[in-house]
């Protein structure tokens, strides 16, 4: 009886060491959106720039219709997230709840054709970043947000 209930135990124990299997990861989960709901604008096929290139000539490309920084790998992706650009694709992403004008980003729409669909991915991004990863900070403070803190930078989890 006891070999059992040691059995038992070991078994919940590494149950509850694996991974939970709703975990967000970027080959998962994030890849195939960003493929199917940014391709347009966001790969080299379509014009798409590094986020380098773009921001060397942001006066060029910011006029330039459906052409934005390239989003075809994980680094590219994260460049928008944490370095170089911290917070870029949390405020073009974000719905406007938690502002104070209410006013979405302005890639908001580009989350889903539905609002529950616009909800639901925002909810998918919002975890893959992790818990208090969420945040519209850049490097430096800007418009009274305060510059992006290293505390803030650590609750990034972005799992590949």
């Amino acid at each position: 009886m006891k070999l059992k209930f040691k059995l038992l135990a070991i078994l919940v124990g590494a149950a509850v060491a694996l991974p939970s299997l709703a975990e967000v990861t970027y080959r998962k989960d994030i890849a195939p959106f960003v493929k199917k709901r940014c391709i347009e604008c966001h790969f080299p096929e379509n014009g798409s720039v590094t986020l380098q290139e773009y921001d060397l000539d942001i006066e060029k490309y910011s006029k330039k219709d459906k052409v934005g920084p390239r989003l075809d790998s994980y680094e590219n992706l994260t460049a928008l997230i944490a370095f170089p650009d911290p917070g870029a694709l949390m405020r073009r992403l974000d719905d406007g709840s938690g502002k104070a004008d209410k006013k979405p980003g302005n890639m908001y729409e580009k989350l889903g054709d539905t609002d529950a669909e616009r909800a639901a991915n925002l909810k998918m991004f919002k975890a893959w970043l992790g818990e208090g990863g969420w945040n519209f900070n850049r490097w430096e403070e800007k418009n009274g947000v305060p510059a992006i803190t290293k505390e803030q930078l650590n609750k990034l989890k972005l799992a590949y």
